[in-house]
């Protein structure tokens, strides 16, 4: 009986071997969903769109982007963590969903950050700039620091919202250089400009799209950028690393994952396509028009990355006090 029991047994793994292999080699052969946990209009639609699109060109089926937001990106990320995990629904991982609400949130969290996902590859890093209103008088980060340092509590900051990214970002800074400077809260990124294009704060930290035209325009003045290297689109505004502050490092992510227990191979095949999808010459001008670097699309590294973001921001959360109130 045990014979047969083994015989049985090695059939069964074989056939169930064969099945997963024969239904990687095919994938896809229905339409993608890639969902989006934010409203349609920011860096997240951009670069989803820019990735999804290069992906139906190469995989012959449509990758269709799907905008679902709400409760800082919870609601989608926990819908994707509970769908099929066949690789025809995928979310666009954000460092709020993936590094930052974990800590936030706790056991509230409705979703495992590390393990009701498989990552499958960095897609972006859109780098956050530290700007000030045209009329602060400092031209980089040494003369706002100063100021700042001058004027204890009199200067104020705006964000899209507590634990926002540019909050995060913000007291990232103020941690790394020991400024004092007062944080406002707004409810979205429009907001916060508004105010501090009129001059009724005095700087703000956040993702490189929605700035750059007032920057080209004289009327806010980029100081420093967030990311390890300066980027493209503001070739002539030093990092917060080299104007003093090294191993600083700020950044909105965006990256591709699967659910867990997603076949391996489909998972690699995605990984595959994803870094042919970011060394295309039309995605590299997308990204580089919005200041964003395009990620490697390697899974591996994906995933050390996203522990190295997590350990980061719990300390940076931690330290700073910062809540969801």
């Amino acid at each position: 009986m045990t014979f047969f029991r083994e015989i049985i047994l090695k059939s069964a793994l074989f056939c169930a071997a064969g099945i997963g292999a024969v239904s990687a080699q095919n994938y896809p052969n229905k339409p993608v969903r890639i969902v989006v946990p934010f409203a349609p209009g920011g860096s997240s639609e951009i670069v989803a769109r820019a990735v999804a699109q290069k992906l139906s060109e190469q995989l012959g089926q449509q990758f269709i982007v799907e905008n679902k937001p709400g409760a800082a990106g919870n609601i989608a990320t926990a819908e994707v963590a509970k769908s099929d995990p066949d690789g025809y629904t995928l979310i666009l991982g954000h460092v709020g969903t993936f590094a930052v609400n974990p800590i936030l949130f706790g056991a509230k969290l409705p979703y495992d950050a590390n393990k009701d996902f498989a990552p499958i590859g960095l897609l972006a890093k859109v780098p956050s700039v530290f700007v000030v209103g045209a009329k602060v008088p400092a031209n980089n980060l040494k003369e706002f620091i100063a100021l700042a340092k001058a004027n204890p509590g009199k200067m104020n900051y705006g964000s899209a919202g507590n634990a926002s990214s540019g909050h995060l970002s913000f007291e990232y800074l103020k941690l790394a250089t020991g400024i004092d400077v007062q944080h406002i809260p707004y409810k979205g990124t429009g907001p916060q400009l508004q105010d501090l294009l009129g001059g009724r704060t005095e700087a703000a930290s956040a993702g490189a799209p929605p700035l750059m035209a007032h920057i080209k325009s004289g009327a806010l003045k980029a100081i420093a950028v967030g990311t390890a290297s300066r980027v493209a689109a503001l070739p002539s505004v030093g990092t917060v690393a080299e104007q003093g502050y090294p191993g600083f490092e700020t950044s909105q992510w965006y990256g591709l994952l699967a659910p867990a227990k997603t076949p391996s191979a489909v998972l690699a095949k995605l990984s595959e396509e994803v870094g042919k999808a970011l060394r295309a010459a039309d995605v590299k001008a997308k990204f580089d028009a919005d200041g964003a670097g395009g990620g490697s699309g390697v899974a591996s590294e994906f995933a050390a990355f996203i522990k190295a973001e997590q350990k980061r921001w719990e300390d940076v959360v931690m330290r700073a006090h910062i809540t969801l109130d």
